[in-house]
């Protein structure tokens, strides 16, 4: 049977008035702002302090979207007859968005925690030089970056925080000790600490020997000559 003529367009123009009597789900952007999850690939935040110029996240990046250079500086000797050490500075530290494709590879692979994700997306460049960050923009970033989730009521505690909160009780134990112990025979007392007990019972006075000293003469014992 062949097909009516114009039936076509009669189907094309059902659908089209069936979709204008719905709701539309388009997101007027920029007027209104998406509501992005926590875990967005925006951008990159570094955290430079954590960052210790491994060069691991430039050498497993696919793309070799980031640069870094550093130089050596020597730290002197902590104690006399010491060894000195040496350590890497950071000098430059940047990501080209403009090649870089997001998989996040840099991120799980730094071993400090030196990079982040921020779900922030609104970086656009008229200039394509732009889209180079460099270590004062990616800083910058870091302040976008969400909160990272609470941990499970039933899950360990971390290993960085457990550490030192084994250090805190180990110094409150330590000083604790030493406000317990006598002072030393000769030891000048500290500012503010309470005298010594005196042996002997409360109800007679002190012992022999505890009390003052006095230069006034005893009374002779019973029997016996001034």
């Amino acid at each position: 049977m062949a097909p009516i003529p114009g039936s076509g367009l009669a189907k094309g123009l059902a659908v089209t008035l069936r979709t204008m009597t719905k709701k539309s789900h388009t997101a007027q952007y920029p007027d209104a702002q998406p509501d992005l999850p926590p875990r967005t690939r925006g951008v990159i935040g570094l955290f430079e302090e954590n960052c210790t110029v491994c060069m691991l996240c430039a050498r497993e990046c696919p793309d070799w979207c980031i640069y870094i250079d550093s130089h050596k500086e020597t730290i002197p000797a902590a104690t006399p007859g010491g060894r000195e050490r040496s350590r890497n500075v950071l000098d430059r530290f940047a990501i080209d968005f403009a090649l870089c494709m997001y998989c996040g590879i840099c991120i799980e692979v730094c071993p400090f925690d030196a990079l982040f994700w921020s779900p922030e997306f609104e970086y656009a460049e008229t200039d394509i030089h732009d889209l180079t960050h460099e270590r004062d923009k990616l800083r910058e970033w870091m302040w976008t970056v969400p909160e990272p989730p609470a941990l499970d009521p039933g899950a360990e505690e971390p290993k960085e925080i457990a550490a030192a909160r084994k250090a805190a009780e180990k110094l409150a134990a330590a000083q604790a000790a030493e406000a317990d112990q006598p002072p030393a025979p000769g030891a000048t007392p500290a500012p503010g600490a309470r005298p010594a007990a005196t042996t002997g019972d409360p109800a007679t006075g002190p012992g022999p020997g505890t009390g003052p000293a006095t230069d006034q003469p005893q009374p002779p014992a019973e029997g016996g000559t001034a």
